[in-house]
Parts: structure tokens; C-alpha cells; sequence
């Protein structure tokens, strides 16, 4: 049985991973924590902590999960340049699934926006990302558009610092052949609405995915956390646990 540490057990992605390591029946909860909470003694409790927490408190995670050998699914979003080399530092010890999103739909949208980016070229189609969320999220664009813009980098040849163009003001001249607009709306209770909109002359292709409950995240993780069971230190990610790599 994978015993699962929650971290950030108050919070709404806490809650849902709680009743999905409930609902699983390769799961246990074998510890929460929360801010204030002694980290170490609950991650001696747990096979795999799965942390959706916040950006700055992965160092602490990661630090407690190489003292105790604890296997890792990061959820949490937002993470500098360092805090990301601390994750793939760490993960040359322990096996690590690293992901923006834990949905299965939302793997398969990154999956058909590369096959989609690798037929619809940039030099007759204008790409761009638009993604809305709840009024309570912190960092813009969300990680799961960050990382459907990644694809499209990869896919174009483009570059996230130079071509992507975050929302548009003013005067700013015609749009360049290898630009690709991202947009960010927050409002209300949205749990998460992607979109990649493929524009040409007489026609457009959109691809979108939404969800309407955090569960389809929280089982997504959990599923993570039982795979990673069987695999050798490393980063992965959830397309390596779905098998779409």
C-alpha cells in the first residue's frame, strides 16, 4: 500500500487529493500537513508526498524528501528558474513527477497541440493560447499554458523570452509570422478552461479543454503517485505516466 503524505491539506487541491487518496485502493493517507506543521515528522510517515502547495515552499519539500528517500508528485506551479533546478537536482536522487496538470484531458491536449503545431506551420497559421481561472490564482500565465506555449516553441522553433507576446496594448503594429499570443483572464470559481487557437486566412482551428472539478487533478496526481512507486530515481512528468511519450 503507497502510504501519501498531502501537504497544504486545508486548501481546496489538499482536500480533493485527500478524498482521491481515499478513493484509490493503492493509497492510504498516511499523513497532512499544513503551514506551521512539523514537515519532517509527517514525511516519516509517507511512502510519496504529493505537494500542490505553493512555489516557495518546494525547497522545504524537496529537502525533507531527500532526508527521508520520499518519493515526490509536484503539483504547485509557479517556480523560478532556481526553484526548478533544485527539482531536477533532487530528482538525480529520487524519483520525481514534476507536472502543470494532472489531467488526463489536459495530457491529451498537449499531446494534439504538438501534432497540431507539426501540421498547422506557423508560416500560414497565427497561433494563440488563451487560459481563464478562479479569481484566487497567483501566478499568470498558469503552468499548464506555460507549458502548452513550451510545445509550441519547441514545435516552431520560436522562443518563450522573444515570440511569446503576453496580451496586447496600444499601438503595437501588425503581428510578426513568428509571434504567439498568450492571454490570461482570471475571474470567479473557474477551475481551469485551455485554449489553442490555430488562425489562418478562411479558417481556424481551436483546441480547448475546461474543467469543472478539481477531482479529475487530485486523481490524476494520485494515479502519479502509484506509478512512480515502481520507477527509478528521475524527473518525470504525466505524460511519461500515461505512457504518450
Amino acid at each position: 500500500m503507497n502510504r501519501i503524505l498531502v501537504t497544504g491539506q486545508s486548501g481546496r487541491m489538499g482536500q480533493a487529493i485527500i478524498a482521491a487518496t481515499a478513493a484509490n485502493p493503492d493509497t492510504t493517507l498516511a499523513a497532512t500537513h499544513d503551514v506551521g506543521q512539523d514537515l519532517d515528522a509527517a514525511m516519516a510517515q509517507a511512502d510519496t508526498v504529493i505537494d500542490f502547495t505553493i512555489h516557495s515552499f518546494t525547497k522545504e519539500v524537496l529537502a525533507a524528501a531527500l532526508k527521508h528517500g520520499t518519493r515526490l508528485v509536484i503539483g504547485t506551479t509557479g517556480h523560478s528558474d532556481e526553484e526548478r533546478a533544485a527539482i531536477a537536482e533532487a530528482a538525480k536522487t529520487l524519483p520525481i513527477v514534476f507536472a502543470p496538470n494532472y489531467s488526463v484531458g489536459v495530457n491529451t491536449l498537449f499531446w494534439l497541440t504538438r501534432k497540431a503545431a507539426q501540421i498547422l506551420t506557423q508560416d500560414r497559421f497565427d497561433i494563440e493560447v488563451i487560459e481563464m481561472h478562479h479569481r484566487h490564482k497567483i501566478d499568470a500565465p498558469s503552468g499548464t499554458a506555460r507549458r502548452l506555449l513550451e510545445i509550441l516553441n519547441e514545435e516552431t522553433g520560436t522562443s518563450y523570452e522573444e515570440d511569446i507576446k503576453h496580451g496586447r496594448f496600444g499601438i503595437t503594429g501588425a503581428r510578426t509570422q513568428r509571434e504567439i499570443g498568450m492571454h490570461t483572464l482570471r475571474g470567479g470559481d473557474v477551475v481551469g478552461d485551455h485554449t489553442v487557437m490555430f488562425a489562418a486566412d478562411g479558417e481556424r482551428v481551436e483546441l480547448t479543454h475546461k474543467a469543472s472539478s478539481r477531482m479529475t487533478f487530485a486523481a490524476g496526481a494520485v494515479r502519479a503517485a502509484v506509478w512512480l512507486a515502481d520507477q527509478p530515481a528521475g524527473l518525470y512528468d504525466m505524460q511519461d505516466v500515461l505512457g504518450l511519450k
